[in-house]
């Protein structure tokens, strides 16, 4: 098969455990800048990241790079793209565009002109004087970072965050992507208890019962890359059927979220089914301070009230205060912590050992880490502390 250059977008933060999971892949050959990392695989390869890298928002089609100081500069360069490898004569095709401290700043003119390169490249290359667009969707991007234009195409077609269980989003709703990343930071592993108990609509727990089970996140989606000419559908197929077949539904998993908003933990109940692992989390109403646990070890992995709202800061400091207090009787567990509060450490009474700052969505925060001692290895298959 082919290969192909690829770039597997990410959360700014997120690019080592991206990495990981690329290496774990057989994408052990990649390099990384803010934000995504560049690698190379065949269609089985597009395939296998778009339904397993958890923490990946995209992958994309690297088509090239070129310097364009002119929109004739700019018209050159996607004009010599081979479009035709990849494109029907009946595509259709989406172009956008972003540009940052670069001459070619106006997005309209760069869409616009971009299409019509293309447009007339794939008129020669068929031998056509009209493109119906009827076909296939292909979602192409011109990104301009100083004066240099790099061309990529979408393979996923949509943010791999979207995994279809999150029906209803909640009040305070993190990424999919951004959740898992957060659990594969953690010292969190399936045979050790896992609690969230500001659980929200469910997403931390949804996504740890998704890992410890092995299933993989994108098995419910479908994708742009599986309907384009250079694909092949029984490769999706099979690549399904192995994920299908993965999965392991006999998983012993001890998961529990919690949260005060009864509608949310409804919603959380709802998302967990749609995403069939609802069996194997505990949902409960209850305050965070009432929490507790029979077990010696295990991570708590949380996103509590940020209070960005003046009225709601003093509510949410409240409950960070209350919190340092409270996860002291989880002595030997670890605890991991997303807000955006810069004073968070001296709310909680306690310096992380380590943090790491992330962005959810466009909100710069850190992620603090607290960490327990280390629990023993698992014995004959069973949890540590069962």
């Amino acid at each position: 098969m082919k290969e192909y250059d690829l770039i597997a977008t990410t959360t700014f933060g997120l690019e080592a455990v991206l990495n990981r999971e690329l290496d774990r892949l057989g994408c052990t050959e990649h390099t990384t800048a803010n934000g995504r990392t560049y690698f190379r695989g065949d269609i089985r390869t597009v395939a296998k990241a778009n339904l397993w890298l958890r923490t990946a928002d995209r992958i994309l089609l690297n088509m090239g790079k070129f310097k364009a100081l002119t929109f004739e500069d700019l018209f050159r360069g996607v004009k010599a793209i081979p479009w035709e490898e990849l494109l029907d004569s009946d595509s259709s095709f989406i172009v956008n565009a972003r540009s940052v401290k670069s001459k070619l700043y106006s997005l309209r003119d760069i869409q616009s002109i971009s299409k019509k390169a293309i447009v007339e490249r794939l008129r020669s290359a068929y031998g056509v004087e009209t493109l119906p667009e009827t076909g296939a969707r292909h979602m192409v991007e011109i990104a301009f970072l100083d004066d240099e234009a790099t061309v990529t195409v979408d393979t996923s077609g949509h943010g791999l965050n979207r995994r279809g269980y999150r029906q209803e989003v909640g009040k305070s709703p993190i990424k999919e992507t951004l959740a898992a990343g957060l659990i594969m930071i953690s010292r969190w592993r399936p045979d050790l208890p896992f609690m969230d108990p500001f659980c929200g609509t469910g997403t931390f727990g949804i996504e740890a019962a998704m890992i410890g089970m092995n299933m993989a996140p994108g098995l419910r989606a479908t994708f742009d890359a599986e309907n384009w000419k250079i694909s092949d559908p029984k490769v999706w197929e099979n690549e399904r059927r192995e994920a299908v077949r993965a999965i392991n539904r006999n998983a012993s998993l001890r998961i529990y979220c919690s949260d005060i908003d009864y509608f949310q933990l409804k919603l959380a109940e709802k998302h967990a089914e749609a995403a069939g692992v609802d069996g194997f989390i505990h949902f409960q109403k209850i305050d965070y301070a009432e929490t507790g646990s029979r077990f010696d070890y295990g991570c708590i992995v949380t996103n509590p009230p940020y209070g960005e709202r003046l009225l709601e800061k003093k509510a949410a400091e409240d409950i960070y205060r209350g919190m340092g207090k409270h996860f002291a009787s989880f002595a030997t567990w670890s605890v991991y912590v997303i807000t955006s509060c810069e004073d968070f450490e001296r709310l909680y009474g306690k310096r992380a050992d380590k943090k790491r700052k992330i962005y959810n969505g466009g909100l710069k925060c850190d992620f603090y880490q607290y960490f327990g001692p280390k629990p023993p290895a698992p014995r004959d298959g069973k949890p540590a502390d069962s």
